[in-house]
This record gives structure tokens, sequence and C-alpha cells, in this order.
């Protein structure tokens, strides 16, 4: 955990709210396309074949201003989605960076729109929401991001590190025609362990500065730091064929570990 955001705040450490990175160890608030793809352990599956930076806004517990550990994390790279097929699936071009959510948002969505996060109790099978829920002792709090999948298949970033990208409309299948190329669609899952009674009451995330439900300014960055042979391995055989490959294969015989 750091307050550092190289994609939000490039070359300025310190001066974001507190992040909780995934994946490439070395991420601060001077890395660049390069440092990412290039340096850096990381905490992945395969370690150094994929140094890509995941992070998302502190969970912080609010009686002691303490920032709460995830108990776990999977980070899904998902096809066939949203009207897009699977065959039409391209893999990441090296240094692409974007964000899901907004980290000055203050406003539930509807659980019928389709929405960039969302909250749920892993065990308790009751549902989804926009807002953190009160999760019993002994389950897990999940909080989802899910990112954009249609590349416009020029730029690496842009102005908003929105733009560039766009979200695949179910009702219209394919991306749309601004944003041509379709790309695996990435999912995070991060866990938060309840160990005592309404524990997840006093959790804000870091950039919750509203007052009200907490949870609403959820959002997640990415930089791709992926060796490119191994994404795009993945991509042909696992994401083209729409093969689950779970969490360590590559679809061509071969596991990372």
């Amino acid at each position: 955990m750091n307050y550092d955001d190289p994609i939000i705040f490039p070359g300025q450490p310190g001066r974001s709210h507190l992040h909780t990175f995934f994946g490439n160890a070395g991420v601060t608030g001077n890395s660049t396309a390069n440092s990412i793809r290039n340096s850096g352990n990381s905490s992945c599956r395969g370690g150094t074949i994929n140094r890509s930076a995941y992070w998302v806004p502190a969970m912080v517990d609010t009686r002691t201003n303490v920032a709460v550990m995830p108990t776990g994390s999977n980070f899904y790279y998902k096809t066939g989605y949203n009207g897009v097929r699977p065959a039409d699936i391209r893999p990441f071009p090296a240094g692409l960076r974007m964000i899901a959510g907004d980290a000055k948002n203050t406003r539930p969505t509807s659980p019928f729109a389709q929405s960039a996060w969302r909250y749920h109790c892993h065990n308790a099978g009751n549902g989804v929401g926009s807002s953190i829920p009160n999760c019993g002792v002994g389950d897990e709090m999940v909080q989802e991001i899910f990112f954009p999948q249609c590349w416009d298949g020029v730029n690496l970033d842009s102005p908003d590190h929105k733009s560039h990208m766009a979200y695949a409309n179910p009702s219209r299948p394919g991306c749309p025609s601004s944003h041509p190329v379709p790309l695996p669609e990435i999912t995070y899952n991060i866990h938060y362990r309840i160990t005592s009674a309404n524990q997840a009451t006093f959790w804000r995330l870091s950039s919750d500065t509203y007052s009200g439900p907490a949870g609403y300014s959820a959002h997640g960055d990415w930089w791709n730091g992926w060796d490119q042979n191994a994404m795009e391995a993945f991509v042909r055989t696992c994401n083209n064929q729409a093969l689950d490959c779970k969490s360590h294969l590559l679809g061509d015989g071969r596991s990372i570990y």
C-alpha cells in the first residue's frame, strides 16, 4: 500500500489517496510503461511473466483509521461477454493502461445498469449492491471492478484514462465502431475477511470523501506488464477458444506458477 498513482499523478509520489497494489511489486509514483514491463517482482501466478500493475483504493476501518488488508484476490481475463465473440478477442498491446470506475463518484448505481463496480458477501448468496454490505462473521466481503474491453486501436492512454476504451453493449453485439478492437474483459475480485459482527459497517474506501453509504467511489487501475508471448498464448488458446484455463494454464500445455 502507498499514496502513489502513476496513472493519475505520474512523477508525483505521495500525492494520491491510499491505494492497495497487486501484481508488480515495484510500482511507485514514478513508474513508466517501460519500468512496469521490465522490472519489479510480481505477486501474480507466473511471477515476472505477469508484471502487470493492479491497484484499488484502500479499504479503511474508520474506527482506527487503519487500512484493511485483503485476504485474497482474483484477476480475471474473460471472454465472450456482452456480445463480443471469443474468436475476435485480441491480445493487450504493450503499455496499455486504463481506469474503471470513478474516485469522485458519490452515488449508487442501478442493479440493472452496466456498472464498473459492485459488492457482495461471498457465502451469503444475498445478491449484489453498489455499497459495502454488512457481511456476517466468517464470510468475505468481495469488491468487484469491471474494466471496459473495447480499445480504439490507437491510444495506449487518454487524458481521462478512460476514453481510449469503451464497454461493449450487450444490446448491440460486439464493440462500437469508435473502439473496434475487442480485448479480454478484466475483472478484479478483492476479498476482505469478516472477523467480527458489523465490522464492514465501519469500512470506507480511502476515496470515499462524501457522507452516506460507503463504497460508491470504487475504482481500479490497470497497467499492462504481461510478457507478450505469454499473453498472446493465453488469448489464442484460452480466450479465442472460450476455454476455462483457471489461474495457471496457458491453454497450450504450459502452466504458470
